[in-house]
């Protein structure tokens, strides 16, 4: 060979190595895609096939997209931001990354949406993490069981239905029958628990959201409390990510030692976004349109909560879904769902609504398979005897209208049921404290409101709780202590009740006979 042809040749490759040095080393190889359609809330891409499921994808000029359905031809995807940025023909690629949500003590008392951005005009978050908004549920092996109360301030709740922090407790009933008015009591009453509250709004309207963040500011909890808001202006995508999201920052939180309550409001909502999402991904639907993994969505999601043992820090999760019903069928479709996967129900009743008992839990329909073996060991001394009262009243309060004619023990127990029931109502923004609410329930299964007009109670119980204050600092300490109760206790109470009693005039008389000839409606 020429030397001539080997100068050229070293000439050549020269050229060629410092060609390729000089090529940036930040230029990598990348797919990209491109939207084939699109429709509401979500998105048909083409040529995109190297991404995983639950990735986010970028949109030119579209914002961002959650890979939802991966086959041969399309990879369906959930559109985070509204439709109608996204053109047909636009350019989409992958990040590398799963949708995730940050997370840290800077979220506290702010205001954010699903994908962890600021709504409440405070600047950024400023989080060091963010971790990923799908994540396995603790193995067994990893929980402790549920020995702590989470104490609600509402007595039906607390004596009779009482929970546990790490116990899923659902909240049901048709619309408007209070059950986000009790998930807020529940909230206010942890200021001064230790415990760190969130509240996930879902698909609910930008004016009721905007009503609870005020209730919350008003009682001094928002400090305590984050706010994740997906309302029904928000896409379908948004509703469905919100509560997997809240759900990561409460195992945060739970993973730093703390007691976490998480309310999702509510998943009745979730579960027709979901159902949106799917019918127009073209997946096959089941029973009531909705898609055949509509239990498991919510099965993943409420695994998550529970009560971590010590070695891992010993933090819990307590989670308050709400479902709402429809003309009080419980046994629909996503109720019943919702009832198998969780540790037990509160029902709220219109019935008992209309009548103004509120909150308007019904005792009978409601259960805590869980929060019995939690509760203070005072409550004990006195919602065995008030359960059994109440669940007599309730059974012989709808046959005793019929206008029969009533013996006395039947009159003695309406006159006991009605007492209670006023015992139990309860006005919104008053949770009480557990010795509080202990005092006022002895007085009730003593029978101490026996001999007042139902009308009467709530005014008898303030002075019980006042006199109660001045006398028993000793029995206080005993109570938040987890002690129980002696005869002498249950007795002290019941006489320091009675010196609260007003004389009145002759009612007992006057109700007797509303007894003996029909029930009297509730005052």
């Amino acid at each position: 060979m020429p030397d001539s042809l080997h100068q050229h040749l070293r000439k050549t490759a020269s050229a060629l190595a410092g060609a390729r040095e000089a090529i940036p080393s930040s230029l990598q190889l990348r797919e990209v895609g491109t939207v084939h359609s699109c429709g509401s809330g979500i998105a048909m891409i083409r040529n995109l096939r190297n991404i995983v499921i639950d990735e986010l994808l970028n949109i030119t000029g579209g914002g961002r997209a959650l890979a939802f359905n991966i086959d041969q031809e399309f990879t369906g995807a959930v559109l985070l931001d509204h439709a109608g940025t996204v053109r047909g023909g636009a350019e989409v690629t992958g990040t590398g990354r799963v949708m995730d949500f940050p997370v840290g003590e800077k979220l506290l008392g702010r205001l954010v949406d699903a994908r962890g951005a600021p709504l409440d005009r405070r600047g950024s978050i400023g989080a060091e993490e963010r971790w990923p908004v799908e994540r396995p549920a603790p193995g067994i092996m990893d929980r402790d069981p549920v020995t702590v109360p989470l104490a609600t301030g509402l007595k039906v709740i607390d004596a009779l239905i009482p929970i546990g922090r790490g116990q899923r407790e659902l909240i049901l009933g048709d619309r408007q029958t209070g059950k986000t008015a009790l998930a807020v009591d529940t909230m206010i009453n942890q200021r001064d628990q230790d415990v760190r509250c969130i509240y996930c709004a879902i698909g609910k309207r930008a004016s009721a959201v905007a009503r609870v963040i005020a209730d919350l500011k008003q009682y001094q909890a928002l400090d305590y409390c984050t706010i994740v808001v997906a309302t029904e202006d928000d896409p379908p995508g948004l509703q469905f990510i919100a509560p997997y999201a809240a759900m990561t920052l409460g195992e945060f939180y739970m993973a730093s030692g703390h007691d976490v309550l998480l309310v999702f409001d509510d998943l009745t909502r979730h579960a027709r976004a979901y159902r949106e999402l799917s019918l127009l991904l073209r997946r096959p639907p089941g029973r009531e349109a909705f898609p055949g993994d509509i239990f498991y969505i919510h099965a993943r999601l409420l695994e998550r909560s529970t009560h971590l043992r010590d070695s891992l820090g010993g933090g819990s999760l307590t989670a308050l879904p709400i479902v709402e019903t429809e003309a009080q069928n419980i046994s629909a479709y996503i109720p019943t769902n919702l009832i198998s996967i969780t540790d037990g129900q509160i029902y709220l009743s219109p019935d008992l609504f209309q009548k103004g008992v509120l909150p308007a839990v019904d005792v009978g329909k409601s259960v805590s398979r869980v929060g019995g073996k939690t509760q203070l060991a005072a409550y004990r001394a006195v919602a065995g005897d008030l359960k059994l009262a109440y669940s007599q009243f309730e059974e012989l309060e709808a046959f005793s209208r019929f206008g029969t004619r009533l013996d006395e023990e039947t009159r003695q127990t309406l006159r006991r049921g009605r007492r209670v029931r006023a015992v139990l109502n309860q006005p919104q923004y008053s949770p009480l404290p557990v010795s509080h609410q202990i005092a006022v329930l002895a007085a009730a299964s003593q029978g101490v409101f026996d001999s007042i007009a139902p009308e009467q109670v709530a005014e008898t119980e303030q002075r019980i709780r006042q006199a109660f204050d001045r006398q028993f600092e000793t029995l206080r300490n005993k109570i938040d202590q987890g002690e129980k109760l002696s005869e002498e206790d249950m007795e002290s109470l019941a006489g320091m009740a009675r010196e609260q009693i007003p004389e009145p005039p002759d009612q007992e008389g006057k109700e007797s006979n509303a007894d003996h000839s029909g029930p009297e409606e509730d005052h």
